[in-house]
């Protein structure tokens, strides 16, 4: 029988190694662009003006005719799906890394949203959607009132 000493940092190099090794293929699953459907999440970048409401859906390389844009009890719904460009038969590829598949993005929209006026312009592979503000009655916040 052989004797050894117990050396807790080479069992804790050992785990180390373990979850290194879980980390690489968790990393390997998140980031291959297989192309199933739901991987592509566009970024998207909400702000408020004076008088509308913008967000703004990063969308390189989508044609308009692949993007839907409606509301729905009072949600903008911006979906859609990127298509798997066709393979190059003169290229090889080693790696792919773009995403592709459907997605879709709900806003709830405020109250003073004027949802027949929405519109959406594209550019430069930027989706614009634009939702005016209502105009309300411009109510000071104080009334006075007349004494009769």
């Amino acid at each position: 029988m052989v004797v050894t000493r117990f050396n807790p940092s080479i069992q804790m190099r050992e785990v180390k190694r373990g979850f290194e090794l879980l980390n690489a293929m968790l990393n390997e699953v998140s980031n291959s662009g297989g192309g199933a459907q739901g991987d592509f999440v566009p970024a998207i970048n909400t702000r408020e003006g004076e008088y509308a409401y913008h967000v703004e859906v990063d969308l390189p390389g989508m044609k308009k005719e692949d993007i839907n844009i409606q509301v729905e009890d009072n949600t903008l719904v911006i979906s859609g799906e990127r298509k798997v460009k066709e393979e190059l038969k003169e290229e090889n590829y080693y790696k792919i890394e773009s995403r592709f598949g459907s997605f879709s993005r709900s806003f709830s929209l405020p109250e003073d949203a004027d949802v027949e006026n929405i519109h959406a312009e594209s550019a430069d592979g930027v989706l614009e959607v634009v939702v005016p503000k209502l105009e309300s009655a411009k109510v000071d916040k104080v009334k006075k009132i007349a004494i009769k």
